[in-house]
Parts: C-alpha cells; sequence; structure tokens
C-alpha cells in the first residue's frame, strides 16, 4: 500500500490527507462536505472527475485526528519550518 501524504497548518488547525500521488497534479472537481453535526466538525470529502476519494480535509483538526498522525505531517505553517 502506498503512503498517503498528511500536511497540517496549525495556524487555521487544518490538515490536509491525500490519496494520490504526490507528483501527480490531480484536481479535485466536487467536494462532499460531510453534515458538520454528525461528525461534530468541518471534514470535506474532495472527489476525482472519475469519482474517486482524493483527498480528505479536516478543520479543527486537533480534535478530529490522532495527535501521532498530526506529529508525522508535513507542516506548512511556520512552526513546521
Amino acid at each position: 500500500m502506498p503512503d498517503v501524504k498528511v500536511t497540517y497548518d496549525n495556524t487555521v488547525n487544518a490538515a490536509y490527507i491525500y490519496f494520490t500521488d504526490p507528483q501527480v497534479s490531480v484536481r479535485s472537481a466536487h467536494t462532499y462536505p460531510c453534515d458538520p453535526i454528525d461528525v461534530d466538525g468541518v471534514i470535506n470529502l474532495d472527489f476525482d472527475e472519475q469519482g474517486r476519494l482524493i483527498g480528505i480535509e479536516v478543520l479543527a483538526a486537533t480534535s478530529k485526528l490522532p495527535e501521532c498522525v498530526l506529529q508525522a505531517a508535513e507542516r506548512l505553517d511556520s512552526e513546521g519550518s
């Protein structure tokens, strides 16, 4: 199974989980927002033109993702530099 790329920006407390090859540019054709009440937060699913899941955006990431995932994520904020 290929590695899954995760990025995290502490400034906005948002993470993105990529299910595509980071070397290949894939554009989201459709975003499906999960019901914020059902998931107690904001989670968006991105799909390509063929309807394949290409990524997941997680807002309020510290309350939704395990700490080990956020610690291992590529940092996009200044703390990660």
